[in-house]
């Protein structure tokens, strides 16, 4: 059974194993609420999963470790149940989902596991484990739908309420639901009146949607670049702990992380892969009624592929209105680009690229299309850049 004493207990016997994260107040990232920021993303290897694999390999018996110790992960699970099984001298065997990041992949080779690649998303993984599992009788780690794991992730709970004693509300990430429900349980039943919220990528929404059927719903596909949070189908008993103890779940589009992950990049100077960011984009996105409230958001992590992330950085921009590439119609005659760059520099946008192409059949025969790459402010400035271009005479086809 999972209880108060049992996190308590994780607690003490994860002292000295795993960090005691900062919690940071945050600086101008939210206008209506006071947020700050649990840093899970600085944990050893980079996620908040050590806590549950350390806690949850502390309570086997002998027996069992000399089985060694299988799991599935989409990475960061992998990576914190492969560093507890290194401390404690013991086999691990990790599956991860083909589209796991390479860097995600790599880390938790260096722990010592040995890596089984499986073609498909976490669900397709975690059969391939049990099938293992199954075949060598190696303990089963599961990444959320245990007692121990829960337990373990509830610790962080327990350091928001000692950190943050006022805290009105706490937003946390929700793939399978281990994290949130042990944070969930340890806040509801030592500080009830705060309010937890959960948050999940609109790709990946089956904890949202379960709620909502009232019953586990299991999604035929899902799409979203939070990897850490991609799951088909949630957890039984983490299923009935949100129902119990969560207030409200709220999804965030691939856009909204992809502007958060930049945010707090420029802002905070922290670095949010983007399971990791779900809870500080919800807060920012205004997905729940935080006006006035002393706000902890959880940065569950910070293991996001260098890759991924220059195309995240490029996502956000386009997202925010910074990065824009106008296509503007005129007629091809000397001196057009000097006074359509005239007009960029004037209102103080920065030109990084230009196409110039001869129109096709349905345009003018001295006709001509020049596409522009530019780095603007925000969408107000882009706007005012197209309204000026229109009173000088230019025609603007589209913005991307």
């Amino acid at each position: 059974m999972l209880t108060v004493e049992k996190i308590y207990e994780a607690s003490a016997m994860l002292k000295g194993e795993v960090r005691r994260t900062d919690m940071l107040l945050s600086s101008n990232l939210a206008k209506e609420c006071e947020l700050y920021l649990k840093a899970e993303n600085l944990q050893i290897t980079g996620s908040f999963k050590v806590r549950g694999a350390c806690f949850k390999i502390s309570q086997m018996t002998a027996e069992e470790k000399a089985r060694g110790v299988v799991a599935c992960s989409a990475g960061n699970h992998a990576q914190g149940v492969a560093m507890a099984a290194k401390k404690n001298n013991i086999k691990s065997t990790i599956f991860l989902p083909s589209t796991a990041p390479i860097s995600k992949i790599e880390a938790t080779r260096r722990f010592g596991a040995e890596i089984e690649l499986v073609e498909g998303v976490y669900d397709d993984a975690y059969q391939a484990a049990l099938k293992y599992q199954k075949e060598t009788k190696a303990v089963f780690i599961h990444p959320f739908d245990d007692e121990q794991i829960i337990a373990g992730q509830g610790t962080i709970g327990l350091e928001i309420l000692e950190q943050l004693p006022k805290v009105d509300a706490i937003i946390v990430p929700i793939g399978g639901g281990g994290l949130i429900s042990g944070i969930s349980y340890i806040v509801k039943n030592l500080k009830p009146d705060c309010k937890v919220y959960g948050v999940q990528a609109s790709g990946a929404a089956s904890m949202l949607k379960s709620i909502e059927y009232k019953k586990r719903n299991a999604l035929e596909s899902i799409s979203t670049f939070a990897d850490g949070i991609a799951v088909k189908y949630p957890g039984k008993l983490t299923y009935e702990l949100c129902s119990k103890y969560v207030d409200d779940i709220a999804s965030v589009s691939d856009d909204e992380i992809a502007r958060t992950i930049l945010t707090l990049m420029e802002k905070q100077k922290l670095v949010a892969e983007g399971a990791g960011a779900v809870s500080v984009a919800a807060a920012l996105f205004d997905k729940f009624p935080l006006k006035g409230k002393k706000v902890c958001a959880l940065i569950s992590g910070g293991n996001i592929d260098v890759n991924i992330l220059s195309r995240v950085i490029n996502r956000g921009l386009v997202a925010s209105g910074r990065l824009t590439n106008l296509t503007i119609e005129l007629l091809d005659r000397p001196g057009q680009l000097k006074d359509v760059s005239a007009i960029i520099s004037d209102t103080g946008a920065n030109v990084i690229k230009v196409s110039h192409n001869h129109g096709g059949e349905n345009t003018d025969i001295i006709g001509c299309y020049l596409k522009i790459s530019m780095e603007t402010r925000d969408y107000l400035h882009l706007k005012e850049i197209r309204k000026t271009l229109a009173r000088k005479g230019f025609k603007v086809l589209s913005t991307r």
